[in-house]
């Protein structure tokens, strides 16, 4: 599907696919027929849940990726090599724990060829620029999740990019830092004495691209992801999350995100295809279990709208909560609706160590689970290390964020009291 609006795009994907190839040597197409373009002077937002391929698409266009078809174009001609009018600002912040904030903008700026007075200009331009005046010789131990990524978007602004990317850069803040740095970074956008053009962003959140995007590509399915539409969003800014115009944008990217990713009951339980691992859902047990509970209390079941209102949850939040539980077979997801299955109620009225069986249970049908808990059992000592697990993820899911489905491995097998984690010696001990 072709989203491209413009002759003039900064940069572009024309009809883009990729394959990532399977430890069997089979190769897994994970995005088919993508086609992206970024304009002068707009935000453009990926919008999808977590595996659909929005940072494969981000990486592609800044250059990190190479398209097994297709083709990647800056200012018309075949990207070849780093997009040169590209930085990126990271989720995980990425910086260097043992430098100050000043040295982690400056190291961006020294392979540049810059005077030492141009350096230390740039450096400190960008750090008053996000407000990190006066901690410039902080360390990031010493800062707040928030001022972390303040520091990557200074780093980012330093280089005087032509785009910035920001890959899901709001995701690792609370929700009140996370609704200021939106605002903080459309204002430097914004603003005259800066040379970014324009902003390509990843996000599951849609109250954020809401607020934040000219345009909303939506993307559906997964291996493959396609486009699913895209959404113009013609608001005038300042825009105001409260406002009926951006509520009901919300309210239209929410019937097209639960039209595609809450299928019809036929299709939820399809099993995967053959090689491919699932990866599991940046999500913790207390919240599954609270889905259940909160869908127990309610006969049983509920839509999925009036349970992100009553919970007071981000929308794509919930979703992702939802298919961890449908990951688990415990709940169901015809149309809009969550329906506890069978499973699932016998969980919610289980006692404490049958719930811990029924979680067990599922666990290991899930293909990523079985085979790391399998791995660890062949073991003399019953126990293998981080880095092990970390590039099982790595192999089998190379497109997806191996940190975050490590956490949620050892949090979802914590509770099956199936696996423990050590954190001193960085290894995983099986347990049963």
């Amino acid at each position: 599907m072709s989203v491209a609006h413009t002759a003039t795009a900064l940069c572009e994907a024309r009809g883009v696919s990729h394959d990532f190839i399977l430890p069997n040597g089979k190769p897994l197409r994970v995005l088919e027929d993508v086609s992206v373009d970024v304009g002068p002077n707009e935000v453009v937002a990926l919008l999808g849940p977590s595996g659909c391929g929005k940072s494969t698409i981000l990486r592609m266009l800044a250059g990190l990726i190479t398209p097994s078809s297709g083709e990647v174009r800056y200012h018309g001609e075949p990207l070849r090599g780093l997009n040169p009018g590209v930085a990126i600002v990271f989720q995980s912040f990425a910086l260097y724990p043992w430098m100050t904030v000043s040295e982690n903008v400056r190291v961006v700026l020294d392979a540049k060829g810059l005077s030492a007075e141009a350096i230390a200009a740039r450096t400190a331009q960008s750090i008053h620029r996000v407000g990190l005046s006066g901690f410039e010789e902080n360390y990031p131990r010493e800062l707040s999740g928030g001022m972390k990524q303040r520091v990557g978007m200074a780093r980012a602004l330093a280089v005087q990019p032509e785009m910035l990317f920001m890959d899901e850069p709001f995701s690792q803040v609370d929700a009140l830092t996370a609704e200021s740095l939106r605002g903080e970074v459309l204002d430097i956008w914004a603003a005259h004495d800066v040379q970014v053009s324009s902003i390509l962003m990843v996000s599951h959140d849609i109250k954020e691209v809401a607020f934040m995007a000219d345009r909303i590509v939506v993307l559906g399915g997964a291996h493959p992801a396609r486009v699913q539409t895209v959404v113009v969003n013609d608001l005038p800014r300042p825009r105001d999350y409260r406002s009926p115009e951006l509520q009901r944008l919300v309210d239209r990217l929410h019937d097209i995100i639960t039209g595609s990713e809450l299928p019809d009951a036929p299709a939820a339980h399809a099993p995967p295809p053959a090689g491919l691992v699932e990866p599991l859902p940046s999500v913790g047990p207390g919240e599954i279990i609270g889905l259940l509970e909160y869908l127990e209390s309610r006969g049983g079941q509920e839509d999925v709208f009036r349970i992100a209102a009553a919970t007071h949850h981000e929308f794509g939040q919930v979703i992702t909560v939802v298919k961890a539980a449908e990951m688990l077979n415990l709940v169901d997801t015809p149309r809009s609706l969550v329906v506890l299955e069978p499973l699932g109620r016998r969980f919610v009225q289980a006692p404490i160590e049958e719930r811990r069986a029924i979680w067990r249970e599922q666990l290991l049908s899930l293909a990523l689970v079985r085979e790391i808990h399998e791995a660890i059992g062949r073991q003399p000592a019953r126990e293998v290390g981080r880095e092990f697990v970390l590039e099982t993820i790595v192999m089998r899911m190379p497109q997806e964020n191996h940190d975050r489905i490590f956490d949620s491995l050892v949090a979802w097998t914590r509770y099956a009291d199936l696996l423990r984690y050590d954190k001193d010696r960085e290894v995983l001990k099986l347990i049963r």
